[in-house]
C-alpha cells in the first residue's frame, strides 16, 4: 500500500472532514478570527500605544516603524514555536514533550557563554550581527541533525532513545556552561545575564533577511506535510502498515522542526515553555486532529498570548524584559498541571 493510499485512509478516517459536526467548524473559526483580532489590536497598540506625536504626522510613523521590529520579532517566534512544538509532539507521539528537550536552548547558551569566557564582555558582540546569525543557526541545525541522523539509523532506533539522549546532551551542555560562567567576573556573568533570557529586546532586525525566509519556508513546508503527520500522529506500527515510510517522513520533520527552533532561539533566546502553551491550548482550542487546523489555531494562539504579554508588560507595568519569564511562569505551572493529572509522561 502506498503512502498515497495512507493518505486517502486517513481523508476516509475522519469522516466528513476534521470536525464532527458544522457546529464544531462555526466554533473553531469564531475561536480563530477572535484570535486573530486580539492579536492584531495588540499589535496596533505596541505600534501606536503611548506615542507622544500627534496620529499621521512624519514623526508618528516613524516611532510607529521604530517599533515594528518587536512586532515582526514576535509574529517569528510565535510562529516558529507554535508549528515546532506541535510537529515534534506528534513525531515523538507524546503531546507533553517540546524540541526544547533536544538541546536547542542548552546549546545556545553554551555557545553565548563560550563567547563571554573567551572573549570578555566584549564576547557579546562577537557573536551578534547576520554571519554570527547564521552560524549559530547552522551549528544548532547540524547539532539537531547529527543526532537525529545518529540515533534514528540504527537498528533498535526508536524515539524514545532519541528523546533521553537529547536530555543527557543538554544536561551536559548545560553542566559546561554553569562551570564557565562560575569562573566569570561579576561584570562579565551581568552582561551575559542579558542574554540568556528570552526577550524581544535580543532581536536585531538585520537579522530578518535570513530569520523571516527560513521561517516561511519550514512553516509552509510543516502545513503541507500536515496529512502526512495525520497518519504519523496515529504511530508508527499503524502508519507502516498504512504503506508510509516512517523514518523518511519522521526525520523530514525533525528537519523542518530544527529550522524553526534555531531561529527562534537565536533570534530572542530560551522560552522553554511558550510552545508547550501555545501546543496545549491549540490542542483544546481546535479540538481535532488535523493538523491542517492545528498548526494555525497553535500560531494564532502563539501570536496573541506573546503579543498581548509584551504589550501589558511594556505599557502596564514598564517590563518589557519580563514576558519570558511570566510565559515560563505560565507555561511550566501549565505543564505541572498536566503531568498531575495525567499522572504520566
Amino acid at each position: 500500500m502506498s503512502e498515497v493510499t495512507a493518505l486517502r485512509h486517513d481523508r476516509a478516517r475522519t469522516g466528513s472532514g476534521a470536525f464532527v459536526s458544522p457546529a464544531h467548524r462555526r466554533r473553531y473559526w469564531i475561536t480563530a478570527l477572535s484570535l486573530l483580532a486580539a492579536g492584531l489590536v495588540f499589535c496596533a497598540g505596541i505600534l501606536t500605544w503611548d506615542n507622544p506625536l500627534p496620529f499621521g504626522t512624519p514623526g508618528f510613523w516613524r516611532i510607529a516603524e521604530s517599533r515594528a521590529t518587536s512586532v515582526v520579532v514576535i509574529l517569528i517566534v510565535a510562529v516558529s514555536q507554535a508549528m515546532a512544538t506541535v510537529a515534534f509532539q506528534t513525531a515523538a507521539n507524546n503531546r507533553i514533550i517540546t524540541p526544547s528537550i533536544m538541546g536547542f536552548e542548552s546549546l545556545y547558551v553554551l555557545i553565548q557563554t563560550s563567547a563571554v569566557y573567551f572573549l570578555g564582555a566584549v564576547g557579546v558582540s562577537a557573536v551578534q550581527g547576520l554571519p554570527q546569525y547564521a552560524l549559530q543557526v547552522s551549528l544548532m541545525i547540524v547539532f539537531a541533525l547529527g543526532l537525529y541522523g545518529w540515533l534514528l539509523s540504527g537498528k533498535y532506533a526508536n524515539v524514545q532513545v532519541m528523546l533521553l539522549i537529547g536530555i543527557v546532551l543538554g544536561g551536559g551542555l548545560g553542566a559546561v556552561s554553569t562551570f564557565m560562567q562560575r569562573l566569570l567576573s561579576p561584570s562579565e556573568f551581568d552582561v551575559l545575564s542579558a542574554r540568556l533570557f528570552g526577550s524581544v529586546a535580543n532581536a536585531d532586525p538585520g537579522y530578518f533577511p535570513l530569520a523571516v525566509p527560513l521561517c516561511v519556508v519550514a512553516t509552509v513546508a510543516l502545513y503541507v506535510h500536515s496529512r502526512t503527520l495525520n497518519v504519523m500522529a496515529m504511530g508508527r506500527d499503524v502508519a507502516t502498515n498504512l504503506g508510509m515510510d516512517h523514518r523518511r517522513g519522521l526525520l523530514l520533520t525533525l528537519f523542518w522542526v530544527s529550522i524553526l527552533m534555531a531561529v527562534s532561539t537565536s533570534l530572542i533566546g530560551p522560552m522553554t515553555f511558550l510552545g508547550f502553551l501555545v501546543a496545549i491550548l491549540a490542542y483544546q482550542f481546535a479540538d481535532t486532529h488535523d493538523h491542517r487546523y492545528v498548526f494555525p489555531m497553535a500560531a494564532l494562539i502563539g501570536f496573541a498570548v506573546l503579543s498581548g504579554a509584551y504589550f501589558v508588560l511594556k505599557n502596564v507595568f514598564y517590563a518589557e524584559g519580563a514576558v519570558s519569564i511570566i510565559i515560563e511562569l505560565v507555561g511550566g505551572s501549565v505543564f505541572l498541571f498536566v503531568i498531575l493529572r495525567r499522572g504520566r509522561l
